[in-house]
C-alpha cells in the first residue's frame, strides 16, 4: 500500500477514518496529535514546548515536527505504507516530508481530503472537548485553529493538487458513506 496523507480541518475525521484505513490495511498509522499528546503527557521538554504551541492554537515549529516524524517512520515496520494524520500542515511542512521521505527511497503516495462544513465541524470539536476532557477544544482555541487552518494549511491542497496527489471527499452526513467512498477508492491502489 501506498502511504496516504489525510489532510482536512480540525474535526474533519482525520483521526477516525486513519484508523479505519489501518484496521482494514493493516497500515502503519502516524498521528501528529497522539504522538504530541503524548510528549505532553509524559513531560518531556518537547512536550512543555508543544503545549504552548497548542494551547495558543498554533502549529509546532517544522524542524521539531520533522524530527519527530522521522524517528516515527523509522520505528514502523517497512512495506506497509503508512498513514500520516495531522502532517502536513504547511507547505514547506510537505517539501520537508518529501525530502524525508526521498532519503529513505519512498514517495508521499496520495492525499485523502475530508471536506466537512464548518458548522459541523465547531459542533463535533465542541463534543470531542466533553467526551475527551481536550482542553484545546474550547471555542475560543477552535476559532484560532480555523483561523490558521484557513491561513496555513488550506493553501497546501493545491500545493497537493500540482504534485498529483490529491482526491477529496466530502461529508454529507454519513460516516459510512464517506468511508466507503475513501476505501473504493484506496482498493484501486493495491
Amino acid at each position: 500500500m501506498k502511504n496516504i496523507i489525510i489532510f482536512g480541518a480540525p474535526g474533519s475525521g482525520k483521526g477516525t477514518y486513519s484508523d479505519e484505513i489501518v484496521k482494514r490495511y493493516g497500515m502503519g498509522h502516524i498521528s501528529t496529535g497522539d504522538v504530541l499528546r503524548a510528549q505532553i503527557k509524559a513531560g518531556t521538554e518537547l512536550g512543555k514546548t508543544a503545549k504552548g504551541y497548542i494551547d495558543n492554537g498554533q502549529l509546532l515549529p517544522d524542524s521539531l515536527m520533522i524530527d519527530i516524524l522521522a524517528d516515527t517512520y523509522d520505528s514502523l515496520p517497512a512495506g506497509q505504507g503508512v498513514i500520516f494524520d495531522g502532517f502536513p500542515r504547511t507547505i514547506a511542512q510537505a517539501e520537508a516530508l518529501k525530502k524525508m521521505l526521498a532519503e529513505r527511497n519512498h514517495d508521499m503516495g496520495v492525499m485523502v481530503e475530508l471536506i466537512v462544513d464548518e458548522e459541523t465541524l465547531l459542533a463535533r470539536l465542541l463534543n470531542r472537548a466533553i467526551e475527551q476532557g481536550r482542553a484545546d477544544d474550547n471555542e475560543e482555541t477552535i476559532k484560532k485553529r480555523f483561523a490558521v487552518y484557513h491561513a496555513q494549511t488550506e493553501p497546501l491542497a493545491d500545493w497537493f493538487e500540482k504534485e498529483g496527489m490529491r482526491h477529496t471527499f466530502t461529508w454529507y452526513g454519513s460516516k459510512e458513506q464517506m468511508l466507503g467512498d475513501i476505501f473504493a477508492f484506496l482498493d484501486t491502489l493495491k
